[in-house]
């Protein structure tokens, strides 16, 4: 997913911490029963089910920020790309009766000769 850039550097950084501490518990049971004990938790799956619940709720808060920040530079891009838009309209406009205007005087420069 990195390589086809699918997923960011910082994301995968934290699933393989994720996965290692994953992986260490299954190896290692006791190191979950080592936490249990030292936290004070009286059920190992207690212990998880907390730390897999902070886990989520920082990744929803950092994501929100994320999201957030997201907005407010979709915000300013739409705003620069408004007043972008606006300014290239009104230049058409005005080139549309500069040449008018330069028509204008053209036939009207052709009129004066023919009849003189």
């Amino acid at each position: 997913m990195l390589l086809t850039r699918r997923l960011r550097e910082k994301y995968a950084v934290m699933w393989l911490v994720i996965g290692l501490a994953v992986l260490l518990l299954g190896v290692f049971p006791q190191l979950l029963l080592w936490l249990t004990s030292a936290l004070g938790v009286q059920v190992p799956a207690n212990l998880l089910f907390s730390l897999a619940i902070v886990l989520l709720l920082g990744v929803t808060l950092h994501l929100s920020w994320e999201l957030s920040q997201a907005e407010d530079e979709i915000r300013r891009v739409a705003e620069e790309s408004a007043i972008g838009r606006a300014e290239l309209e009104q230049l058409a406009a005005r080139v549309e009766r500069l040449e008018a205007d330069a028509a204008g005087s053209t036939n009207a420069g052709a009129d004066a000769e023919t009849t003189g």
